[in-house]
């Protein structure tokens, strides 16, 4: 990974792109691509005004995506009947927007959009970029063993210390992290930017593979990634909003 150290009033967070074309992406400041996962502690509305206030200094503008798709197949996959599976992800996923648009406000900034990604998925590229993903999990092996070991590393969280998720666990965890990843391909055709760097926490199993190799499925010229991660800084100050 190539460090972008970034300093400033609000540089509460740092910048490492995967890769030196990740780097010259991050570098253009096209766009900033947030995604967020329900369920996930990480994303507190505080974290997401932090994330917004920091990205708009040095991207000309930021979306935030939030994962509404396959919610409900993983409940069922844990044993919840259909009706109460679809229930659960619908309050996880309403809990999950109210937090993005509370941290949104928060953030007082402008330039920011906030989907769900339920929004894309009539439109000609993110049905071309799952075509794309599917074939690869049907014909690449490392794309898919990457895939499978990323979707068991977030199942862990549900699972008993040591417990293997069954297949019927895993296929659940594939189709949702599948019906992610177009925004790790080519956020560009997706939003219409020139180019985007799509971040998260921590390096995720499916950097290298995405981002790293010269074959099999790959992001997009335009399309970077960086770990983005917090600083040890005081917290966000306030910002004054309307009656």
């Amino acid at each position: 990974m190539t460090e972008t150290l970034l300093s400033s009033t609000f540089s509460t967070f740092q910048a490492l792109p995967f890769s030196d074309r990740c780097h010259l992406v991050w570098q253009r400041g096209d766009h900033l691509l947030i995604g967020v996962s329900p369920g996930n502690s990480y994303f507190s509305h505080l974290r997401i005004a932090q994330l917004v206030r920091w990205g708009r200094q040095f991207f000309e503008s930021v979306d935030l995506v939030h994962a509404d798709l396959h919610v409900d197949t993983q409940f069922a996959a844990f044993g919840y009947p259909a009706d109460q599976a679809r229930r659960r992800a619908a309050k996880e996923t309403k809990t999950t927007r109210r937090r993005i648009e509370r941290g949104v406000e928060l953030a007082g900034r402008s330039g920011v959009g906030v989907h769900a990604l339920s929004e894309f998925a009539d439109t000609p590229a993110y049905r071309r970029l799952s075509a794309e993903v599917a074939q690869a999990l049907a014909e690449d092996e490392d794309f898919r063993l990457a895939t499978e070991g990323m979707a068991a590393g977030f199942l862990a969280a549900r699972l008993p210390a040591g417990q293997a998720p069954s297949a019927e666990q895993l296929a659940a965890g594939v189709a949702y992290i599948a019906a992610e990843l177009p925004f790790f391909l080519d956020t560009p055709s997706l939003l219409e930017v020139p180019t985007s760097v799509s971040c998260y926490h921590v390096e995720l199993p499916l950097t290298p593979v995405l981002f790293g190799r010269d074959r099999g499925l790959r992001a997009a010229p335009g399309q970077g990634y960086a770990v983005v991660r917090p600083r040890d800084v005081p917290q966000l100050p306030r910002v004054a909003t309307a009656a």
